[in-house]
């Protein structure tokens, strides 16, 4: 496969609270002072009297390719510039250094409402995006009702763009940026902004695109989506590319890189929330014989063991203690608190354990994550003590099914018990199935 896009050490900077016409001339200042080996004259002063650039670099050095037919999904945390690297690729915004070379026609969904006039309706739009991607009024109107009826808004299809909601807009976007035909398809976290209805819609608007062989570049926080949708992934750090691989590869990275649980003491941790009536000071994990381990089997009984001190010494005889569940890649798994089995912990003592027995742990091998939450009630909303990502949840092997056989490590976050038969198709049990719900 040929490559169709070439990023070669592309770099953007900005120019923190420039924004006036002394711009040029200030930065010929600037770099006849580098130049020079002096100090920078439009260097920001800190309170403690430290000179700092203005500059901040978005993007530094990023060099990679992406193949016809790729699937690429661009990972990172909040600010490792992401969306300024598809704003360059989009070509609304141009690299400071570096260049960037592209084969094909792209159609991009950056922002709600991006590339839409907002007086003229989504009629009016539609038309316009299509021409802009070099169709002609008559391609365009062979698939216009196909983008109308994917982004459900009919009824505003001839109101104009400003009197959309940002859901209309998004729902719109996304609709004619997957059906007019681009080569690239170039999308940002901005399905975030739809229900969940609608997102499911374009993951499988998005899918059906990378079938057809086209080349997506898709930015997401929703691990699974990547992993499901994409066939390679880039992790940015800081503006660099930190890592390039499949898409697996590149999310365990990002994964085992960011948020991590925290080692040592809970005690020392600065990032819970609460009023601190009472602390977790920390959490073990037993087995049934009281014994502390490092690692859970599948199918074992364990004991989660949160350590509490109680320095208020408020009885609080209605405590709601919940422990949650997390994949590496920040994906729900499960939730438990003593108000789903009905039981209470009258008052508590100064300090003491709460203790969560986990009955035949239902999960194949991985690493997980466990966070907790303490809340009085019943005063809905005062939380006493909360904590993400407070230890990690190790499963490895196990014979959950007594078969000694595990599902393969991607098959799913749960394990299920079950039994399998054949019956004989004989006139008593020929009736005519039941009929399950399909999937829209």
């Amino acid at each position: 496969m040929s490559n169709v896009i070439r990023i070669q050490g592309v770099s953007k900077r900005y120019k923190l609270g420039v924004i006036n016409r002394k711009m040029l001339y200030q930065e010929i200042q600037s770099r006849w002072a580098r130049w020079r080996g002096a100090e920078d004259p439009n260097a920001r002063v800190t309170e403690r009297g430290e000179r700092v650039s203005g500059d901040l670099w978005a993007l530094k050095d990023v060099s990679f390719d992406v193949k016809d037919g790729d699937v690429l999904g661009v990972i990172g945390r909040n600010g490792s510039g992401k969306s300024t690297l598809l704003k360059i690729l989009s070509q609304i915004t141009v690299p400071t250094e570096g260049r960037v070379l592209i084969k094909g026609k792209v159609a991009s969904l950056l922002e709600v409402g991006t590339g839409f006039h907002p007086e003229l309706t989504g009629r009016d739009n539609v038309f316009l995006n299509g021409v802009i991607l070099g169709m002609s009024h008559k391609q365009v109107e062979g698939i216009f009702d196909s983008i109308v009826e994917f982004s459900g808004i009919e009824k505003f299809i001839d109101t104009p763009v400003k009197r959309y909601s940002s859901g209309m807009r998004v729902r719109l976007a996304f609709a004619v940026a997957a059906h007019l035909d681009p080569e690239i398809l170039v999308i940002d976290e901005v399905l975030a902004v739809g229900d969940q209805a609608f997102q499911q819609k374009c993951l499988g608007k998005i899918s059906e695109v990378a079938r057809a062989g086209r080349t997506v570049l898709f930015v997401s926080h929703h691990a699974a989506a990547v992993e499901n949708l994409c066939t390679k992934g880039v992790v940015l750090e800081s503006g660099r590319v930190a890592f390039q691989g499949t898409q697996s590869e590149a999310l365990h990275y990002y994964a085992n890189s960011t948020d991590r649980p925290a080692s040592g003491c809970l005690r020392d941790r600065r990032d819970r929330i609460g009023n601190g009536d009472v602390r977790i000071v920390a959490i073990e994990l037993r087995d049934t014989a009281g014994g502390p381990i490092q690692n859970v089997a599948a199918g074992q009984d364990v004991d989660v063991c949160l350590h509490f001190e109680n320095p208020s010494r408020r009885a609080l005889p209605r405590l709601n203690a919940v422990i949650r569940l997390r994949t590496e890649f920040d994906a729900p798994v499960f939730s438990q608190y003593n108000q789903l089995t009905g039981q209470s912990f009258g008052n508590l003592a100064e300090s003491g354990v709460f203790v969560c027995r986990l009955r035949r742990v239902p999960l194949p091998p991985a690493s997980y994550r466990i966070s907790f939450i303490l809340a009085a009630e019943p005063r809905a909303g005062e939380v006493l003590v909360a904590l993400a990502n407070a230890a990690e949840f190790n499963v490895v092997g196990g014979d959950f099914y007594g078969t000694g056989v595990l599902p393969s490590e991607h098959a799913g976050v749960c394990l299920v018990e079950a039994e399998w038969r054949l019956d004989d198709f004989t006139p008593a049990n020929a009736a005519a199935p039941a009929p399950v719900a399909a999937l829209s």
